[in-house]
């Protein structure tokens, strides 16, 4: 692991702060990194979501396939 050194103004200092002891950091390096992870998934879900936006359409988007989509988290779900 690579070590980074970063400046924070006063306000995101004592955000971090906050963060580490509410929700139980061990360090304000593992609330940073969590942070970081957080905004790649975002990213991650902003692209497939252009992805599919910008896709052709394949399936009729309607009760059925809504129900379809349903029954099918539910097998997966109890796999």
């Amino acid at each position: 692991m690579s070590k980074m050194n970063i400046s924070l103004p006063d306000g995101l200092t004592s955000f971090v702060d906050q963060q580490v002891a509410q929700r139980g950091y061990a360090t304000s390096s593992e609330c940073v990194r969590e942070l970081i992870r957080q905004d790649q998934d975002r990213g991650k879900l902003r692209s497939m979501l252009l992805e599919g936006a910008l896709s052709p359409a394949t399936t009729p988007i309607d009760e059925s396939y809504f129900s379809d989509l349903c029954a099918h988290i539910n097998r997966s779900a109890f796999k």
